[in-house]
């Protein structure tokens, strides 16, 4: 179980780097000035990688609940 953790762990951490390239750089180029189509692009995207984060996220939450009250 230990290795299982440690993947979980590397596997948050690549998540993470992906979601600092995703959104902290293109909101650091804009405050700088460069506003490009692809960092409005990339802005937009991450967007909407959250949203369904969120959404998928709100899911589970219903079915851990449900399962909960079924138990």
């Amino acid at each position: 179980m230990k290795e299982a953790g440690d993947i979980l762990k590397i596997v948050g951490m690549i998540l993470l780097v992906l979601f600092v390239l995703a959104v902290g750089i293109p909101l650091v180029l804009a405050a700088a000035g460069v506003a490009l189509g692809i960092i409005g692009m990339l802005v937009s995207l991450a967007i909407v990688v959250i949203k369904i984060a969120i959404v998928v996220a709100i899911i589970y939450l219903i079915i851990v609940g449900i399962r909960a009250v079924l138990r």
